[in-house]
C-alpha cells in the first residue's frame, strides 16, 4: 500500500464493518473500493496511516460532511476518531 505515496498510506475506513481500503493516491480512490463492495457512505471515513510512527491521522476531503456535524477535513468527533484508529491499528499496526 505504500507504493502510491511512500511515507504514508491514504485510507478509507468503514467503521461499521471494521474494514479498510488503502493505498490509493486519493482517499476517494479507497472510498470507492469500499462503496463498490457494499459499504454505506455514512460509515466510510478518510484517514492516513504513517507506518514509521505507527500513527493515524484523520484529515481528508471525504470527511467534509456538514450534515453529519463534520464541516472540516479533520474528523472532530473523538469517539469516531477512536473507532477509526482501532480499526486501522488492528489491521495495520505492527504486533497488533
Amino acid at each position: 500500500m505504500l507504493q502510491a505515496l511512500g511515507a504514508y498510506i491514504k485510507l478509507a475506513v468503514d467503521v461499521e464493518q471494521e474494514i479498510l481500503a488503502g493505498g490509493g493516491s486519493l482517499h476517494a480512490d479507497c472510498e470507492k473500493v469500499l462503496l463498490e463492495h457494499g459499504s454505506e457512505q455514512a460509515d466510510v471515513w478518510g484517514a492516513d496511516w504513517i507506518p514509521d510512527k505507527q500513527q493515524v491521522a484523520f484529515k481528508s476531503l471525504i470527511n467534509i460532511r456538514p450534515a453529519r456535524g463534520n464541516s472540516s477535513m479533520e474528523i472532530k468527533d473523538a469517539q469516531l476518531r477512536d473507532r477509526i484508529a482501532a480499526v486501522v491499528r488492528r489491521l495495520l499496526e505492527k504486533d497488533a
